[in-house]
């Protein structure tokens, strides 16, 4: 739990911690000091029957806690004195997960710039245990010129360079210089401090290492104040430049300022300590942060079979036997055995996940028992083929289907419908043909007509035979023929022979 110093209860769990509430209690009267040897003496039976505690400094509680987008009040001198905290304490102890020492962390080479407030709210003691903070945190690197260099600013209302990233390239010259580091003056001038590190700390020219060289550049900001100018808009030009910035607060430090600096995620840049005491712990911290830890040991490697380390924090992804790395260089996948064509599948070759292969058949075929090679699969012994008469196997698992006498095959070659042999014009009846369904018929023969032996043919009936043949009526018919042409004949003479004997008689004077 976090406490203001103003709302921190008495304690009397130690000597000291009872004399330094003595000497609050003295300092309400002038005259209290004469009373003082008289009242140890009474008070001194009930100092040896109190139980030993712990030192209730700084030093002996959780120091600082990872902050997120929530963390203590924001305003100075305000920290939530019940609620349970967000994140749990910071203890400089290595969390769960997170590997630590010799053997698996190498520093990374960095362009690291310290940006350090001094003002006068920072006591000279206090001022001493940041720049040790400093120190410790530079013991944890490989300082020089190929690896990483360290520049410090010292602000205050005013800003200093101390020194430059390329002025230093030996860890014990670079403490020295840490340790010759004096603090300013009033004020905190946080946002001019960022923008003088960004201008002249983080230049080529003052010894940061270039764009193409892929060396990161971060800076550290520590301050135990609200910042008396604008941070939020040259904080983000600095991280739009590609500067990391790591936001440390101590006591009565603006959260939210803190926030408005840090760059993404909070929780990762962004910590805060109760007391200038115990920011030196914070330096493990950084440690972690900086180290190259070697991610095969850590499990953060996302291999999916095998993890190879190659040192300072490299590492390249291996597969098992019978698999391949694949193109993200991370996952696995089967060797394709197929594509090696020693499977001797006969006809279809199928990848399995564990880097096998198993052997399958087309359709129509049987996988045989050397699970290699394929047989022609009767369908129509194995009922299932869905012809609804006749199923006709043609061999290599092939099959078709064909109907009953009567019956023809639909367009689904499968089911079958009656066949109309009267429709078809195949019936061969002489009249009529009547079909019958199921693919039969009959043949039928107009009134007066009868069908004959064949089924087919049709006669006439017997009583009209019997009146006229088919010989009589054409006899009959060429009879009444001639008739006609004789009564034609005679009629024609019988005019003729009339008119001549009516001329002669005319003439003789016969005819009055």
């Amino acid at each position: 739990m976090f406490h203001h110093p103003a709302q921190r209860r008495p304690a009397f769990g130690s000597l000291p911690g009872f004399l330094r509430q003595s000497q609050s209690l003295f300092e309400f009267s002038p005259a209290m000091p004469r009373y003082l040897p008289a009242l140890l003496l009474l008070l001194w039976p009930l100092l040896l029957l109190l139980p030993a505690a712990a030192d209730p400094s700084p030093l002996a509680r959780p120091g600082f806690r990872r902050l997120g987008t929530r963390g203590p009040g924001g305003s100075p001198g305000r920290r939530p004195a019940a609620a349970a905290p967000t994140h749990a304490p910071y203890s400089g102890a290595g969390q769960p997960g997170r590997a630590r020492g010799a053997g698996i962390c190498k520093s990374r080479p960095l362009d690291l710039v310290f940006i350090i407030d001094s003002s006068r709210s920072v006591r000279p003691l206090e001022f001493t245990k940041v720049k040790t903070f400093v120190s410790r945190i530079i013991d944890n690197l490989d300082i020089g010129a190929e690896d990483t260099r360290v520049a410090v600013v010292n602000y205050a209302s005013t800003v200093k360079i101390e020194f430059h990233l390329q002025t230093h390239s030996d860890k014990q010259a670079l403490k020295r210089a840490v340790a010759r580091i004096a603090p300013l003056s009033t004020g905190t001038m946080s946002g001019l401090a960022i923008q003088t590190a960004m201008d002249e700390a983080f230049t080529v020219e003052a010894g940061a290492r270039g764009p193409n060289s892929n060396i990161p550049k971060v800076a550290i900001i520590v301050t135990d104040g609200r910042p008396q100018d604008q941070v939020n808009e040259v904080a983000a030009r600095a991280r739009a430049s590609g500067i990391e910035l790591y936001a440390v607060g101590v006591d009565r430090a603006d959260m939210e300022s803190l926030r408005l600096m840090a760059s993404e995620p909070l929780d990762e840049h962004v910590f805060y300590v109760e007391t200038y005491g115990v920011i030196e712990k914070l330096s493990s911290r950084f440690q972690e942060t900086f180290c190259a830890l070697d991610p095969c040991l850590l499990g953060t490697h996302q291999c999916q079979h095998v993890c190879i380390s190659d040192g300072e924090g490299k590492h390249h992804c291996e597969c098992s036997q019978g698999y391949s790395l694949n193109a993200d260089k991370k996952t696995c996948s089967a060797i394709d055995k197929c594509a090696l064509n020693t499977h001797g599948c006969e006809h279809i070759c199928v990848n399995d996940r564990t880097g096998s292969y198993h052997c399958e058949c087309y359709e129509g075929y049987t996988l045989n028992e050397d699970r290699k090679t394929c047989s022609a699969r009767d369908q129509c012994a194995l009922g299932t083929h869905g012809c609804q008469h006749i199923c006709v196997n043609d061999g290599a698992g092939s099959h078709h289907c064909e109907c009953y006498e009567g019956y023809i095959l639909n367009e689904d070659k499968k089911t079958c419908s009656v066949r109309n042999k009267c429709a078809l014009g195949s019936h061969g009846c002489q009249h009529i043909c009547v079909n019958d369904g199921a693919g039969a018929y009959h043949c039928e023969c107009y009134t007066g007509y009868t069908l004959n032996e064949d089924k087919k043919t049709c006669s006439a009936v017997e009583e009209a035979r019997r009146l006229i043949s088919t010989e009589d009526a054409c006899a009959c018919e060429a009879t009444l023929a001639f008739q006609d042409k004789v009564s034609s004949y005679l009629q024609r003479l019988n005019t003729d022979i009339f008119r001549t004997f009516f001329i002669q008689f005319y003439d003789r004077g016969l005819l009055h």
